[in-house]
C-alpha cells in the first residue's frame, strides 16, 4: 500500500521516483524509436537523447544518494501511456514520412511532460534547500528543452513537408 503524501518533501521524493521510472522507460523506448525513424537526423536525435536520458537517470540516482534514499519503487504511469502512444504510431503508420512526423509528435509529448515535471522538481528542491539537487534538475531541464527544440527544427525543416 502506498504511503500518504504529507509534506512538500514527500511530494518531491515521490516526483523524483516518478521521473526515475520515466527515464528508465525511455531508455527502453528510444532505441525502438531510433530504429523506426526514417530520417537520419531524427534517428541521430533519438540515439543522442538515449545517451542523455541515461545521464539524467544517473543524476536522479545521485540526488537520492545525497538524500540517502532509493529512486526505485514507483512506476510512472504518465510515461507508460506516452510510450504506448509512440508504439501505436509505429504499429499503425503505413507511410514512412508520416511515421517520422508521428514519432516527433510522440517524442515532443514526452519532452513536454518531462519539462513540466523537472521544472516542478527543481522549484521544490530550491524551496526545500536542496541546492545541489536543484542544480542537477536544472541541468536536465535545459537538456529536455533543447531536445524539444531540436525535434521542432527537424519537423519544420523537412519531416512535416515530406509527410504531406
Amino acid at each position: 500500500m502506498a504511503s500518504k503524501v504529507r509534506t512538500l518533501e514527500d511530494l518531491f521524493i515521490d516526483l523524483l521516483k516518478d521521473l526515475y521510472s520515466a527515464e528508465n522507460q525511455l531508455v527502453k523506448a528510444l532505441p525502438k524509436m531510433a530504429k523506426n525513424a526514417q530520417a537520419s537526423d531524427l534517428q541521430k536525435a533519438f540515439q543522442d537523447h538515449l545517451k542523455q536520458t541515461e545521464k539524467q537517470a544517473a543524476r536522479i540516482e545521485r540526488i537520492f544518494s545525497d538524500l540517502e534514499g532509493s529512486p526505485r519503487g514507483k512506476k510512472c504511469v504518465g510515461m507508460e501511456g506516452l510510450v504506448e502512444e509512440g508504439n501505436e504510431i509505429i504499429k499503425e503508420a503505413a507511410d514512412p514520412d508520416a511515421l517520422d512526423a508521428g514519432l516527433i509528435a510522440a517524442a515532443q509529448k514526452v519532452e513536454h511532460y518531462e519539462i513540466a515535471s523537472y521544472g516542478t522538481a527543481r522549484a521544490w528542491a530550491q524551496h526545500l534547500g536542496y541546492q545541489e539537487a536543484a542544480r542537477l534538475l536544472q541541468e536536465t531541464l535545459e537538456e529536455e528543452s533543447l531536445a524539444n527544440e531540436l525535434l521542432t527544427r527537424i519537423a519544420e525543416s523537412h519531416v512535416n513537408m515530406e509527410a504531406r
